[in-house]
């Protein structure tokens, strides 16, 4: 068997052809790659006087198909298949292979075919082929199983492989190995890219990837997009912190230095405006490290959230609308649970007295306009009622109409009746309330006693009727509300507004369109339909049947000056009602005079007139400023104690 016989100038030539192949193949391009293989595969067969050299890869999955991905053959030669089968052809060769065993045959003849079937095997594809001599080394990156064989070949003479030679050609094919693996993994890198790219624009989404030392961005075309970004501009973090909403720049900021600090995952929604329009972004992104833990960059996506974020404002304002409405409901329920029963609008107006008449004219023609409506006249006329016609016959008709009587309510609660209040706004306020005027809003509310408003809530009333517009106590929520208003006052606001306490201007939005109910002495004629109306309704409520009310009593009624109006005449019919035993109504009423109203004879009857004029003239507000105590020169206390003892008490509305 010949010897291998090298000269030293030729294993010098081929060191430095070793460190050559070494160099050129570091950092080497993935592209390529397959050329710098075949010449080296070429060199190092001229070098060392070889006459073939070929590299098989293992098909992946599948080890035992062998595909020929390179080769050098100058002389030619029998033709070598693209893809060959190991354990057909040469399953002795594949056998040390897998088990990453270089295979080195000085000669064919003396492969072990006697105690080994399969090399007989390889010896006859290694004849067929006309090679005389072969060196087979695995491909092996690191610990992964090889992956594929080097082989070297003499077609002309037997030759023997030094362990320094097997050595050296082992180097080359290391080199080749991880060549071919860094390049696998380079397009495996970019498959996926590829992939996450196609998955990211299917789904309207955008990659990039922020450098954390030099702080600039790697963006895909959809990122661009969305931003308005140039093909060709240049972004870095400063740059696009500029583009963020004020108002979302803190959140962004303190959600990508948490990732760049702490590692692990953020995401952030933010604001950015472009070309004059608002458009919202969700950002999902990850710190990537490298060697020993440092930080190379934040790798993230980008979605384009402004479609659902309109969906969710929407469907936010219609879940308000909803809840605003089914509070207003029951608001409305409450009310109208309070008024079952009340005899409204107007048809309850009973008269056919001129004043009378002209009064219902004037509500006709307010009534289908949104304007101001400001009723005047005294305690027990029925402003009320007439509130509630001009309602009835507005566009509004089909709501409730909201009641509020502000000398009923106390100074210190008016104002969350009025307005509402949130959760918390004072002691006591467990849950947010919506206020009245919220509830009328498309309806109308009437505000009784309007005199009564404290100066402080004036002003928060004018803007109401100027606008539409409030907050709740509590709140700095600016709400809208469309709600007709009608105000009464049995006090003269003129000269409230002479003496300070009531608002020259709000008076003047008040008194729009100002309608004066006549007092009941003013329409005497409207008197017996009034006391058959009365005797009607009380007859159902009482059980009674009275049918006949004498002339003298009619003629009572008719020229007493009824202080206190129809209030007043209801409660004496309401009276006579319970007292008289039979058919006919006996009502009793002090002698008056056709012209001049009966005195009071004794000094208790003297007082309670007095009495009872006063609280009449202050609307049976007790205390407070131009209260009846105070007007009487006496201490609530007194006033009430005094009412008890002459039977003084505020009559039902």
């Amino acid at each position: 068997m010949p010897q291998e016989t090298y000269s030293i100038e030729d294993q010098l030539r081929f060191e430095s052809l070793l460190a050559n192949l070494s160099s050129r193949f570091v950092n080497l391009p993935g592209q390529l790659v397959d050329r710098e293989i075949e010449d080296a595969q070429r060199r190092v067969c001229e070098c060392l006087g070889l006459h073939m050299c070929s590299l098989w890869q293992w098909e992946v999955g599948n080890p035992d198909i062998f595909i020929l991905t390179h080769l050098y053959r100058p002389q030619g030669g029998p033709e070598v298949p693209e893809r060959m089968s190991g354990s057909e052809f040469f399953p002795w060769g594949q056998k040390h292979a897998q088990a990453q065993k270089v295979v080195a045959v000085s000669s064919v003849d003396t492969m072990p075919t006697d105690t080994d079937p399969d090399a007989a095997v390889d010896r006859a594809s290694l004849r067929h082929y006309g090679i005389k001599a072969s060196l087979d080394i695995p491909l092996v990156v690191g610990e992964q199983p090889p992956f594929g064989v080097l082989g070297f070949c003499d077609v002309l003479e037997e030759r023997v492989w030094s362990k320094e030679l097997i050595q050296r050609l082992e180097l080359v094919a290391q080199i080749f190995a991880n060549a071919l693996a860094r390049r696998g993994a380079e397009q495996e890198l970019q498959l996926s890219e590829q992939r996450l790219k196609l998955a990211a624009e299917s789904a309207g989404a955008g990659l990039w990837s922020l450098d954390v030392e030099s702080r600039c961005f790697w963006i895909t075309p959809v990122v661009r997009a969305m931003h308005g970004y140039t093909p060709d501009e240049e972004v870095d973090l400063e740059r696009f912190m500029r583009l963020v909403y004020p108002e979302d720049r803190e959140a962004v900021q303190n959600a990508l230095g948490a990732v760049m600090q702490k590692g692990g995952e953020g995401q952030v929604e933010y604001r950015i405006v472009v070309d004059g329009t608002m458009r919202w972004m969700s950002a999902r992104g990850r710190l990537q490290r490298r060697g020993h833990q440092k930080a190379e960059a934040v790798m993230g996506v980008t979605v384009d959230v402004t479609e659902r974020k309109q969906n969710e404002e929407r469907l936010e304002l219609a879940l308000q609308e909803v809840d605003q409405l089914r509070n207003q409901l029951e608001m409305e329920n409450i009310y109208l649970r309070e008024q079952l029963g009340r005899d409204d609008g107007q048809d309850a107006i009973v008269g056919e007295s001129k004043p009378v008449l002209e009064m219902i004219a004037h509500a006709q023609q307010v009534a289908p306009t949104d304007s101001t409506v400001l009723i005047t006249g005294e305690t027990g006329t029925g402003k009320e009622l007439l509130a509630q016609a001009i309602h009835n016959m507005s566009p509004r008709k089909a709501r409730t109409m909201i009641r509020v009587n502000c000398a009923a309510l106390p100074a210190a609660l008016i104002e969350g009746e009025l307005f509402g209040r949130e959760k918390g706004a004072y002691t006591g306020a467990m849950t947010r309330q919506s206020g009245r005027f919220e509830v009328a809003s498309g309806s109308t509310i009437f505000l009784d006693e309007i005199g009564e408003l404290p100066l402080g809530l004036q002003s928060k009333l004018l803007r109401v009727l100027q606008d539409g517009r409030f907050e709740r106590l509590g709140s700095n929520k600016t709400l809208s509300v469309d709600a007709r208003v009608i105000a009464a006052s049995n006090r003269d606001l003129t000269a409230m507004v002479q003496e300070g306490e009531f608002r020259e201007d709000l008076f003047h939005r008040l008194n729009v369109f100002p309608i004066e109910v006549p007092p009941l002495r003013e329409r005497k004629e409207d008197i017996p339909l009034l006391a058959w109306k009365m005797v009607g309704e009380l007859n159902s409520k009482m059980g009674r049947a009275v049918d006949s009310i004498s002339k003298s009593t009619m003629v009572r009624l008719k020229h007493y000056p009824w202080p206190g109006n129809i209030r007043e005449l209801r409660n004496k019919i309401e009276r006579a009602m319970i007292i008289s035993t039979g058919k006919t109504l006996k009502l009793h009423l002090p002698d008056q005079d056709p012209t001049v109203a009966n005195l009071p004879s004794t000094l208790e009857e003297v007082e309670r007139a007095h009495v009872l004029n006063i609280l009449e003239r202050t609307g049976w507000r007790i205390s407070g400023p131009r209260g009846a105590a105070e007007v009487l020169g006496l201490l609530p206390t007194t006033l009430h104690a005094r009412m008890k003892k002459l039977g003084l008490a505020r009559p039902a509305r």
